[in-house]
């Protein structure tokens, strides 16, 4: 067995204090890169939801009146289907009313997509934000008034309430079907306002997705047909800036976080190593006197820290990924939506990334560790022997 090993075994770092920190920085590290993630995954589904990741439509897409609609059998949806992270395209009607309840009015957005033929006729799914608002629920009339060159009035029945991820009172989206919509603009069963276009999970960040943005409208300027409608592309970003932006600072913070706490835990360990150090100085300058070389005993030393720190790393990450686990299931941390967007604080466990975390913070921690080993290349066996 290597002497430096052996000699590790028998030392007995009494660094609770230490060991804290470091679980602590560990947990506050897995916490904020899953909460970070958890919100950049929930403000994507409620994007794709509104208006998917890439909207392919008009360049005056018109959603007051019922003007212009597109073709649903563009020449080139073969190929988009067909796109590398595409994961489906859904051909939509988007249409501004005005829903009446009792005394209360408001703005919606309308928004007509595919569903199956035995939905209900004129059934909607409403957002709990406008549930809210005009006091209505599953079952109940919605008297929803249509301008354009003429008023048009529908009376729909609310088929469901689901919780809107990106709802203000400004912004509500209430769902239709297709062709509920098609009937009420005087189209055919072939025609919409556009197409959204969802992406798999890996075009999720900003930078994939303006690419995948740019080659979707590419493909879909060159492979149009002589009959097809002019289409232009715009992505998420585009549509919602502000929501981007947020979620780029947000993840600017956890990196912040993420250098702090390391930072943090790597300035514990040294002062624990340092007590380690002084405690054992005796102990140094026997093995200097038995032949040991510097290098050697800083490797003891070095193997002491180094299982506290695995074991900090385990402990904070074990109660991390409880927290994650027991947040995922019951949301038990509310937010106020108006301020996060969404009603729960959202985790998303990226193993993966938390695996990479962990090992760039060990691998900073235990470089860090070598700065106090260079006081025992100072430790005269001679004095240390002879005092002891």
């Amino acid at each position: 067995m290597e002497a430096s090993r052996f000699v590790a075994r028998r030392l007995r770092f009494k660094g609770k204090t230490a060991m804290v920190s470091i679980a602590v920085s560990f947990l506050v590290m897995i916490l904020a890169q899953s909460i970070s993630a958890g919100f950049r995954s929930e403000i994507r589904k409620g994007v794709a939801a509104v208006s998917g990741d890439v909207q392919l439509g008009p360049s005056d897409l018109n959603v007051i009146g019922e003007d212009h609609p597109v073709s649903i059998a563009q020449s080139f949806r073969g190929k988009l289907d067909s796109l590398r992270g595409v994961a489906e395209t859904v051909p939509v009607i988007y249409r501004v009313g005005i829903v009446k309840s009792g005394e209360d009015i408001h703005g919606v957005l309308v928004k007509g997509v595919p569903m199956p033929e035995d939905t209900l006729q004129l059934g909607v799914d409403i957002p709990a934000r406008l549930a809210s608002l005009l006091h209505l629920g599953a079952g109940d009339e919605m008297l929803t008034y249509f301008v354009g060159e003429r008023v048009k009035v529908r009376r729909f029945r609310v088929r469901s309430v689901y919780p809107g991820i990106l709802d203000s009172d400004e912004n509500l989206v209430v769902y239709a079907s297709l062709a509920d919509m098609q009937r009420l603009n005087g189209w055919t069963a072939d025609q919409a306002s556009a197409f959204e276009v969802r992406l798999d999970r890996a075009f999720e960040a900003p930078a994939a997705m303006a690419a995948k943005n740019a080659e979707i409208g590419a493909l879909a300027h060159i492979y149009a047909g002589a009959e097809d409608d002019d289409l232009v592309s715009t992505s998420a970003i585009q549509r919602f800036p502000q929501l981007f932006d947020w979620l780029r600072l947000i993840d600017m913070n956890v990196l912040v976080i993420l250098i702090l706490m390391t930072v943090v835990a790597g300035f514990n360990m040294i002062s624990g190593l340092l007590i380690l150090l002084f405690q054992n100085i005796s102990t140094i300058g026997t093995l200097k006197a038995l032949g040991m070389t510097d290098k050697a005993i800083s490797k003891v030393f070095l193997r002491v820290s180094s299982n506290l720190v695995l074991k900090g790393m385990a402990l904070g990450n074990g109660i991390a990924l409880l927290f994650c686990a027991l947040q995922a299931a019951t949301h038990f941390v509310r937010l106020n939506p108006r301020n996060y967007f969404v009603s729960f604080v959202p985790v998303h466990v990226n193993l993966p990334a938390i695996l990479l975390a962990d090992l760039a913070a060990y691998a900073v921690i235990m470089l860090l560790l070598w700065i106090p080993t260079l006081f025992i290349s100072r430790v005269d066996p001679a004095v240390t022997v002879r005092t002891q």
